[in-house]
């Protein structure tokens, strides 16, 4: 009877880890920054734009969710737009945690994809140079996507979904509706003539259905677990939505 009892307790307890493991893992979601820090041939310096990261980042982790960072080469990121007096900015830059992660950012090779349940791409010009050539960060975000997950982008981000291909063949952008920074956007900063392809003629080429608002107005796109937000001014709305899409 006591060995019974021991049988039961132990399976009990492998269950609650389980169960434990599987609610932790559910927890996580990745973010992936550039490691692109020039913008083309004009020499001035780029790299991830620091409030499309820290908006979104500050709904998801007070909500109680882990971010882990990633980039095409890995270490410290690049960052653009960088601007403490904007208090979110502040917020994630002084967060000890958060620093020494996006200053040691993961090697795509180093992410298992089961871990996280979202992946968001954050803009910032430099995304337009390393983000869609890289294919092991497009394998990532099909597994996360076609295991239930969400993939999420904003700006520039959506660089990343450009050579994403399900297990279909088909890119995970076709027949969906898709937001990102516009072709009117990027001639009104004068970098239409830059970066290596227009973001907007691109996911168009892909077969998205894309949508747009006015110059830096925010504008959030949701299809099918896909998230994706206009400008810098979308980014917290990015974060607000990639949060009820993993309350459903």
């Amino acid at each position: 009877m006591k060995s019974i009892k021991i049988s039961v307790l132990s399976v009990i307890c492998a269950l609650s880890f389980s169960n434990q493991a599987e609610a932790h893992m559910k927890t996580k979601i990745l973010f992936v920054v550039t490691s692109h820090d020039k913008k083309g041939s004009t020499g001035e310096p780029t790299g991830f734009y620091l409030g499309e990261v820290s908006h979104p980042w500050e709904v998801l982790h007070e909500a109680g969710y882990e971010i882990d960072f990633v980039s095409p080469e890995g270490g410290k990121a690049p960052v653009d737009g960088f601007d403490l007096s904007d208090p979110v900015n502040k917020k994630f830059w002084e967060n000890e945690t958060y620093h020494r992660k996006i200053e040691n950012t993961l090697q795509p090779e180093d992410v298992n994809p089961d871990d996280y349940t979202a992946i968001f791409y954050a803009g910032g010009h430099g995304a337009m140079w390393d983000f869609a050539g890289n294919e092991k960060l497009a394998v990532i975000a099909a597994k996360i996507y076609e295991k239930g997950g969400i993939v999420s982008a904003v700006c520039h981000g959506p660089a990343g979904l450009v050579n994403i291909k399900l297990g279909d063949g088909k890119f995970l952008v076709e027949g969906k509706k898709i937001n990102a920074f516009t072709n009117e956007e990027e001639t009104a900063v004068k970098l239409d003539k830059v970066v290596p392809f227009l973001l907007e003629s691109k996911l168009i080429e892909r077969g998205a259905k894309f949508e747009k608002s006015g110059l830096w107005q925010p504008h959030v796109t949701i299809d099918q677990r896909v998230i994706t937000g206009q400008n810098p001014q979308s980014a917290k709305g990015v974060g607000e939505a990639i949060l009820r899409e993993l309350k459903k």
